[in-house]
């Protein structure tokens, strides 16, 4: 039996083609994805760290909040403090406001495939979601939470994200009508446990056959871990601006790497796979639905 578990010899991936091939052979039946910022900023949507940065519009208007340091926006108890600044910058990354790229509809046509395991991602955007990309909910992992619902911080009366849409709209801050508490959507801030689901990966990564990992830093823990948990004998595949992670300091014998823009790296696999056509139809379906 080869490496994943077929008859025959299996390919070692030592290239970008080597990984297509043996997923369109079906050699790898259970992919797990890992998704980062880098795989959203092509959508339009602000990477956290652009905002910081002076003469963007995001920074301008959060500097009116006089923040301590930046990450106090994404911190619980500032949040409880003052849940001003965290609202403004929700008005920007707001659901609905933005549409998936090739890089969200490539996971689809991945599980459309019958071949994607599990999407961890680490965006709160929720463009992966089915009601946008067509990510089925059982398939994805909002590591860090999502915008498309919505918690009282004081009585927990639990909303839809849709509902708090028009006072995020209008820049208020959003209060329950029950007991006057600020309704806080469902984002893992600093200082809060992560969600129950993300506990999947204990039971997806030991029977991973493929790790994809895009678009991300792995800087933050515990997510950036993940990159970690697959066994030592699985092809672990980074399309990723620059190498992160143990792809920079950790590199197994099967790791391949496919440096630069996060969207064209995709492209290239898809391309390698014979995906286009499918991809296409898929994105041009997809933007008829959104």
């Amino acid at each position: 039996r080869g490496l994943f578990g077929g008859g025959g010899e299996s390919v070692q991936p030592q290239t970008l083609q080597d990984v297509a091939e043996n997923i369109r052979e079906r050699r790898c039946k259970r992919v797990v994805v890992m998704a980062g910022a880098g795989i959203s900023t092509p959508s339009g949507i602000p990477d956290f760290r652009t905002c910081r940065s002076p003469g963007s519009g995001l920074y301008d208007n959060l500097q009116q909040y006089d923040l301590p340091y930046a990450e106090a926006i994404f911190e619980i108890g500032f949040f409880h403090r003052n849940p001003n600044p965290f609202f403004a910058l929700a008005k920007e990354l707001y659901p609905g406001n933005y549409q998936p790229n090739l890089t969200h509809y490539f996971v689809r046509l991945l599980h459309q495939k019958g071949q994607l395991l599990r999407m961890y991602t680490q965006n709160i955007d929720g463009l992966e979601r089915h009601q946008v990309a067509g990510v089925p909910p059982e398939m994805l992992v909002e590591a860090h939470g999502t915008f498309a619902t919505a918690t009282c911080t004081s009585c927990l009366r639990k909303y839809d994200g849709e509902e708090l849409r028009p006072e995020v709209m209008s820049g208020a801050v959003p209060r329950c009508p029950t007991c006057k508490g600020v309704v806080k959507p469902d984002i893992v801030f600093f200082g809060e446990e992560l969600p129950l689901s993300f506990f999947k990966y204990l039971t997806d990564f030991p029977l991973a056959d493929l790790l994809i990992v895009m678009g991300t830093s792995l800087e933050v823990e515990p997510f950036a871990s993940l990159a970690g948990a697959v066994r030592s004998s699985v092809p672990r595949l980074l399309i990723n601006r620059d190498l992160v992670g143990p792809f920079a300091w950790g590199r197994r014998p099967h790791d391949v790497t496919q440096l630069g823009d996060v969207v064209t790296g995709v492209k290239e696999l898809v391309d390698a796979l014979g995906w286009t056509q499918e991809l296409d139809a898929l994105m041009a379906a997809g933007s008829q639905e959104v």
